[in-house]
């Protein structure tokens, strides 16, 4: 699927980057936003946005982003399953 929308040009200059740049951003943002609703695995994510799940987990890192969300509830099963371990 190509999917395609026009952006003003002056855009990626006042980001201050390169076409291809602001392209990479957009590809990246749009993989983390369905990424932190749950809609994309992380190995799905990463190939929307052109990385392999090792890249796009550094970029991740870059931007201070967390690459697991977990609430309450689910650090308590986690924490549960590793007291299990011999």
């Amino acid at each position: 699927m190509n999917v395609s929308f026009t952006v003003a040009d002056d855009i990626p200059l006042a980001l201050k980057e390169s076409a291809e740049e602001f392209i990479l951003d957009v590809r990246f943002l749009s993989a983390l936003m369905w990424y932190r609703k749950n809609k994309l695995t992380l190995g799905k994510a990463a190939e929307l946005a052109g990385y392999s799940k090792l890249e796009f987990i550094e970029r991740m890192k870059l931007e201070r982003e967390s690459i697991f969300a977990y609430d309450d509830e689910e650090m308590a099963e986690v924490f549960a399953d590793v007291a299990k371990l011999p």
